[in-house]
């Protein structure tokens, strides 16, 4: 059970990096930016890794953002009340 504590943190600590990756100062430097690619609709496994990436940036940053404000709130009164 130690482990998976770990794991748990570790996961939610990166999940947290990718959801804060700026567009604008980070994503667009490196040429990728969600805005800088627009995919077909239906675009199937001959995607590239880069549209593949954006993707899951563009993924993580839309559908995480609630559930982590709720889980890192979770984590910390954690922390906070067993140290």
């Amino acid at each position: 059970m130690l482990y998976f504590g770990n794991f748990l943190y570790i996961g939610v600590l990166l999940i947290n990096a990718v959801a804060i990756l700026s567009e604008d100062r980070f994503l667009a430097r490196i040429n990728l930016s969600p805005a800088s690619y627009d995919p077909a609709f239906g675009s199937g496994a001959d995607a590239s890794v880069k549209a593949r990436i954006i993707n899951l940036i563009a993924s993580t940053r839309t559908i995480m953002r609630m559930p982590l404000i709720f889980v890192n709130s979770a984590i910390i009164l954690y922390e906070l009340v067993f140290g």
